[in-house]
């Protein structure tokens, strides 16, 4: 599901809006002269002369009250996390250049038909304030220090989420990714690292030089073999390795904790590969000593079982005819028929308007879990087979969801190729992200006033 977000032709464009530039001042100009002297009281003037424009951003403008309200918010936060503060010069071009990329990108979403719910700004707000560990009132608290209404603090996040989801779209369809450059990323040193398996470890280590005499190596090992008998009738690991363990982690019992496979060393590695939870290593002999390794879980790696729902969907979206409530309006009524008729794949052809399943009946086939944005991942497993759902609102549209079929599959494999494209995927993102941006930012009319 791909919004259609294409610019117009740059040339053209551009000569369009040099001219409405010009006729666009003109206005200004006659409606400042017509009005100002007669119908402006003097309070109000005065108050609308420290307000002026300082950006033509195609149809919109910047003001410099808007300029100003994101400089202070920025400065009030980064006084409050007690971050060092640039100076003035050096923040208000920057504030100025998010402000003119932003103003380019909701036109963008504005023509594509982006809206965000209610539901779905109260969900971002609260994620927002869970990632910072506090409660929504806090988070909304603190906005209001930075000099922030909730109103603005709701607008601000709801123009953040367009953004988002115009970059999304935009620069997702310009990335290619070969199953060469998957390949090369899993040999590589931080693919084996990403899809090495982690382990909770506890370790042992009795101190041993290792130009010991053998005397004393004969004792140490002597040792370890008695910590080694008394590991294997019981005794807690935990509670041996505060008493005998020379390790770092001594006085945790030992415990490395969840470490990946790929960041112990490959003696500690190479021995945890043979064990199952619960059991103790042989003994083993390193240049700092002499170590004992328990393994209490194991996690990643190996054979992983993804529970998986074949489900179909009609997407019926809104348009400049059709607002919100005429288009769940119109989901409400052909679930209706599907449920007396079951015709579900014969109204997906004629009625969804996601391109890519419709002409198929509106199947999407086995799904993976995160494939799907939130909204219809919940609702979809909430549903048993056979389940039609009720109008799911997502910011594609509305969707009708039938799970037809469920089954558990190993995906290995999968999973890993899966976590390294998304990983490729991310880099790539961010290096288009910034060539797209300049584009429209080349193709767009952007005047900067002095």
């Amino acid at each position: 599901m791909v919004m259609n977000l294409k610019t117009p032709n740059a040339e053209n464009r551009l000569k369009f809006l040099q001219l409405r530039r010009n006729i666009f001042n003109s206005f200004v100009a006659t409606v400042v002269l017509v009005i100002a002297p007669h119908t402006i009281p003097p309070a109000v003037a005065e108050l609308q002369s420290l307000d002026r424009i300082i950006a033509i951003v195609d149809d919109d403008v910047v003001m410099s009250s808007e300029l100003e309200e994101q400089v202070a918010a920025l400065t009030n936060q980064m006084a409050r996390t007690q971050q060092q503060m640039p100076s003035r010069e050096q923040i208000v071009p920057q504030v100025l250049d998010k402000l003119i990329q932003d103003r380019l990108q909701l036109e963008i979403g504005k023509r594509a038909g982006v809206k965000i719910t209610d539901a779905e700004l109260n969900q971002s707000l609260t994620r927002a304030a869970q990632q910072q560990g506090l409660s929504l009132d806090d988070f909304v608290h603190y906005a209001r220090q930075d000099g922030l209404t909730l109103a603005q603090l709701r607008q601000q996040f709801k123009k953040e989420m367009i953004v988002s989801r115009v970059q999304q779209a935009m620069v997702a369809e310009r990335i290619e990714i070969s199953d060469q450059e998957v390949d090369n990323f899993l040999n590589s040193e931080e693919g084996k690292f990403m899809s090495s398996p982690e382990v909770n470890v506890g370790h042992i280590l009795l101190r041993l030089s290792a130009t010991a005499d053998q005397a004393t190596i004969d004792k140490t090992m002597a040792m370890a073999e008695t910590l080694q008998s008394r590991l294997n009738d019981g005794e807690d690991f935990r509670q041996l390795a505060l008493v005998h363990s020379a390790g770092p982690n001594a006085l945790k019992g030992g415990n490395l904790d969840w470490r990946k496979s790929a960041q112990l060393p490959d003696l500690f590695a190479q021995a945890l590969e043979t064990l199952e939870p619960g059991q103790v290593s042989k003994i083993l002999r390193s240049d700092a000593g002499i170590h004992l390794l328990k393994l209490y879980e194991r996690r990643g790696g190996g054979e992983q079982l993804i529970e998986q729902n074949e489900v179909r969907h009609i997407l019926i979206k809104p348009n400049e005819i059709r607002d919100d409530d005429a288009t769940k309006a119109l989901a409400i009524d052909l679930r209706e028929q599907i449920l007396r008729d079951e015709n579900f794949a014969e109204l997906a052809r004629l009625h969804s308007e996601d391109p890519g399943s419709a002409l198929k009946g509106g199947d999407l086939g086995w799904s993976m879990p995160g494939q799907f944005v939130p909204n219809f991942e919940a609702a979809m497993g909430q549903l048993k087979v056979g389940d039609l759902s009720e109008p799911v609102r997502s910011q594609h549209g509305w969707h009708l969801i039938e799970v037809t079929a469920h089954r558990k599959q190993d995906f290995s494999t999968e999973i890993m190729r899966h976590q390294a494209t998304n990983q490729i995927r991310k880099r790539k993102f961010a290096e288009e992200l910034q060539v797209w941006l300049e584009e429209i930012r080349n193709e767009a009319f952007i005047d900067i006033k002095s």
